[in-house]
């Protein structure tokens, strides 16, 4: 059996980009990924996204809000931050090959500048929508992207 690459989605509070990454990792990659998501903070699971993924056929519901300190005994092969906070504040990995950032706009964020707009439900849910399917995209990406060359040989950078 090949080695199944170790991968860490990072993210401020773990409550929906991150683990929006980790669930379509789990559906789409899950035989040649072990996949992670973690917080700097922890925020609880944002229910929405738990909607929005199960409308796409990923059931996240039972995923916990995780704090990135109760992971560091793993060695990974690669951390992937998902926003930017997460990338300013990632603390160091040793062992980890590859540090990325791809960084998606904040479904909840842009969920509320819609509301304090006057923005309907429906639009606010379709901050998630988009948000979830670019994430998609970038998982389906992986682990290729892993090796492009600008992320070849790039480590974490401590505090």
């Amino acid at each position: 059996m090949a080695h199944k690459l170790k991968i860490l989605f990072l993210c401020t509070g773990n409550s929906c980009r991150s683990q929006m990454a980790e669930g379509w990792t789990r559906a789409l990659k899950g035989e040649s990924i072990e996949v992670y998501s973690a917080g700097i903070e922890t925020h609880g699971l944002n229910q929405t996204a738990v909607e929005v993924m199960a409308e796409a056929g990923v059931d996240i519901a039972s995923h916990t809000s995780k704090h990135v300190d109760t992971l560091r005994h793993i060695t990974f092969d690669a951390v992937i931050t998902v926003c930017d906070n997460a990338r300013e504040t990632c603390p160091f990995f040793p062992g980890a090959k590859r540090m990325l950032h791809v960084g998606f706009s904040d479904p909840p964020a842009m969920a509320k500048d819609l509301a304090a707009q006057g923005a309907g439900e429906e639009k606010q849910r379709n901050c998630y929508r988009q948000v979830r399917d670019e994430i998609r995209a970038f998982v389906e990406s992986l682990p290729e992207a892993l090796d492009a060359p600008e992320n070849i040989g790039t480590v974490p950078v401590g505090y």
